[in-house]
């Protein structure tokens, strides 16, 4: 039997840091923890289609179905062009690492997603991280950025629930000829009228160079679609790695995507209770710090891995499916309860989560 023990130095490191994590089961608890914002990862139609996809697009695994699903989502999102992509890891580690080149400069938000982080890294561009939702800081970049400039951003950022001020960054783009790419992961199907997401809902749609959408959140299924021209969609055919040298995702998971962009766009009701649920817990109050969101996702900051494990325990305890996130995933003595309200939450249900904060 080979031996694996140098691997027990860095495990041994997170028990010692009480960061060590474990997979849980859900196990009947009330869910205030999952990404499925509207309910809909149980209420999909159901669908006779193959389990398999057989191959890649570019051999055999391309087919009818995902070229109408790219074109009904792209009609959506008023967007020329969509390519869907297995996952948005895949969609971000695609783009990045393939449509900035050498001599440009990629400027990102220092609390992007990690498919963002990894997608520039592995571009050949350089790059450089601005201060959170920091303007000031962004443009301090832009005044030194060189070549073909990309800015990269989230509309809602996942650890802390609040949007980006997307208005401010497009202001920028314009004055340094900037082009802007923007992940849209935790706005789609619950931020606009229709859940289009944040830029449609601030009507910016023609501007942006691309947008990503993912379907492992509100859309209750899997994968995700880069958005913008023709000719962006051409050029991720032909170089984004993690579309060409992918098994295409089956027949049946692409009709799930279909379905869910049939039913969500029609979930007003879903989403007005959505954001009455997020008022009334923004507007609570208790016994932790709590930073200001209008999104599902709502933070309550409890300082230290043994003080937020033991607050996640007792919610637990009490059926509240919520979970703590630790350093070194966030910044030490920014520990968090992260909170995430969904359309088939009730007010008991939140007001029960409430009173074991006070």
């Amino acid at each position: 039997m080979y031996s694996d023990n140098f691997l027990e130095k860095y495990l041994n490191q997170r028990v010692k840091e009480n960061s060590f994590r474990t997979l849980q089961l859900n196990q009947g608890k009330i869910d205030f923890c999952s990404n499925d914002y509207l309910g809909l990862a149980a209420k999909l139609p159901s669908n006779n289609y193959p389990n398999g996809s057989t191959g890649s697009r570019l051999l055999s695994g391309n087919f009818e179905l995902v070229e109408a699903t790219e074109s009904m989502i792209a009609a959506f999102h008023q967007a020329e062009a969509a390519l869907i992509f297995n996952s948005g890891y895949d969609a971000n580690l695609g783009l990045l690492s393939s449509v900035p080149q050498k001599g440009d400069t990629i400027l990102y938000d220092i609390l992007s997603h990690a498919s963002i982080k990894d997608g520039i890294r592995l571009s050949s561009a350089q790059s450089f991280p601005f201060l959170h939702n920091d303007m000031d800081s962004l443009e301090s970049r832009l005044q030194r950025a060189t070549g073909n400039i990309f800015i990269v951003t989230e509309s809602v950022f996942s650890m802390d629930g609040d949007c980006c001020p997307l208005e401010d960054i497009f202001f920028l783009c314009q004055k340094y000829n900037a082009q802007l790419i923007i992940d849209e992961a935790h706005a789609t199907g619950v931020i606009g009228l229709q859940g289009e997401g944040l830029v449609q809902h601030l009507g910016l749609q023609e501007n942006i160079f691309a947008r990503i959408h993912t379907f492992g959140k509100a859309c209750g299924c899997h994968g995700a679609v880069v958005l913008g021209s023709n000719n962006l969609r051409n050029y991720l055919i032909n170089f984004a790695r993690s579309f060409i040298y992918s098994t295409s995702l089956a027949p049946h998971a692409v009709a799930t995507i279909r379905d869910s962009y049939q039913l969500f766009p029609k979930m007003n009701a879903e989403r007005a209770h959505l954001n009455e649920l997020i008022s009334h817990f923004q507007s609570a109050s208790i016994g932790y710090q709590k930073l200001h969101s209008t999104t599902s996702i709502q933070i309550v900051i409890i300082n230290d891995n043994d003080t937020v494990k033991k607050a996640a325990t007792i919610l637990q305890s009490n059926q509240y499916d919520i979970r703590p996130i630790l350093h070194p995933t966030v910044p030490k003595g920014k520990e968090r309860l992260r909170i995430v309200l969904h359309s088939f939450n009730s007010l008991e249900e939140v007001n029960g989560v409430i009173t074991l904060l006070k």
